[in-house]
């Protein structure tokens, strides 16, 4: 019998870690090839990691509660019987070796893709506090990863000046002089400590909410975000979705909502517009073929973008019918990795808890997300005339990497002008 390792996956497109939010198992049990082995929280979904061999859990290496990178050995199981095929021999060709493993420092060869200019906010966060140029700093991470330990590392080593590279020299010269450094260092890596008072009340910070607040630290940080705000007479779209709701519902078994129209208009806009379906590749753009549409879905705590795909194929009757499903599969915790991997572009529907105006921050690497808000009644001067009008405006965050306010007004006014032809949904609810 052998001892396979069994690592942690990518339960999403750029998820770079994942938290074990609970075992399912324990040593000495009895698994089979894709038994489901421990829950796993990622900044983008809950799921399971299986089993890639039968046989007994020999050890758990990763612990409940702790985050490792992609590609870390998380527990090892004792072979007893298995077949064989090009998934699993890829999977031992990849993890097998004779150097003992460490959590902390793993070496996993071609695994994952080096990532040497992706930084976490944490590195980031230091590096700007001192001023650290961090194409001198050497990585002990993942592949080459730089590390938050290594920039206290870098830190500590300008004392004996063994590794002095800094972007300001006068700065760097001031906290050698003054032997201060040591001290931030120490208190940046600390928890932030606030007085409690009486009557207050103290949550922690659950697993998945850190990761939800890492992704957004990392959106804000890395891209220059700017906004466009529309608004739309959805007047016509109101009085034809009313006219029909209940005769759907009836017919089809779940609701007709107004969201379902909406993304069907970005996604037709998007075809004519493929920019806003791009994500930002360093040295190039990527312009994505397929519109894959995330999105968000909250619950009392916490925030998922499933997707739904080809969504420019699908007609208004099948955009409601995903959404009603994978809002269900988020609600009672079934959502898994295929369900919230490969959107291109999100759409948030603020509106539904009466937001009339807002920014979103865009979902990392997409290059936009868009947030629909409320329809309200408003006066509108029509003809020199004051009209009661349905009107809902339509907030666009754009990567402005990738994209300028000239071809995202066109995109705007192009989602505006399919909404308010009350006509063209007749002939794509269907």
């Amino acid at each position: 019998m052998s001892v396979e390792k069994v690592i942690m996956p990518q339960l999403g497109e750029s998820v770079t870690e994942g938290t074990i939010e609970k075992w399912l198992v324990k040593p000495g049990d009895f698994v089979k090839k894709y038994d489901p082995l421990a829950e796993v929280l990622t900044d983008k979904v809950n799921a399971e990691v299986p089993s890639s061999f039968t046989g007994i859990v020999k050890e758990l290496i990763g612990n409940e509660g702790e985050t490792y990178p992609v590609g870390t050995v998380i527990c090892t199981i004792e072979v007893v019987e298995e077949k064989q095929s090009n998934i699993s021999q890829a999977i031992r060709n990849a993890t097998n070796s004779d150097a003992k493993v460490k959590i902390n420092e793993p070496d996993y060869g071609e695994l994952i893709p080096k990532q040497k200019n992706r930084y976490s906010p944490a590195v980031l966060k230091l590096a700007g506090e001192y001023n650290i140029d961090l194409e001198q700093v050497t990585g002990t991470g993942l592949n080459g990863r730089i590390t938050r330990k290594d920039i206290l590392k870098f830190i500590e080593s300008r004392k004996d000046g063994s590794q002095f590279s800094v972007a300001k020299e006068t700065e760097a010269a001031a906290a050698e002089s003054h032997k201060t450094i040591p001290a931030k260092a120490e208190a940046a890596s600390k928890p932030i400590q606030i007085e409690k008072n009486a009557g207050d009340v103290e949550i922690p910070v659950s697993a998945i909410r850190r990761s939800i607040a890492n992704n957004m630290v990392r959106s804000k940080q890395e891209i220059p975000h700017a906004w466009l705000m529309m608004e739309v007479d959805v007047t016509n779209l109101v009085r034809y979705r009313d006219s029909i709701k209940q005769q759907f519902k009836e017919k089809e078994g779940f609701n007709l909502t107004y969201f379902a129209f909406f993304v069907n208009a970005v996604a037709q806009a998007l075809k004519e517009f493929p920019m806003l379906n791009s994500v930002w590749a360093g040295d190039k753009i990527i312009q994505k073929k397929d519109i894959n549409i995330s999105i968000a879905v909250a619950t009392e705590d916490a925030l998922y973008v499933p997707v739904i795909k080809n969504a420019d194929d699908k007609s208004i009757k099948g955009i409601a019918k995903e959404i009603h499903e994978l809002s269900q599969h988020v609600r009672n915790g079934t959502l898994k990795s295929e369900h919230i991997q490969g959107g291109t572009f999100t759409v948030n529907n603020t509106g539904s808890f009466g937001s009339v105006q807002s920014m979103g921050i865009i979902n990392y690497p997409q290059a936009a997300i868009l947030q629909v808000e409320a329809i309200v009644k408003r006066p509108v001067i029509i003809d020199n005339m004051i009209a009661i009008r349905d009107m809902v405006n339509l907030c666009l965050s754009i990567d402005h990497r990738i994209l300028d306010g000239y071809v995202c007004g066109k995109f705007l006014n192009r989602v505006k002008n399919i909404l308010e032809k009350t006509n063209y949904f007749e002939k794509t609810v269907y």
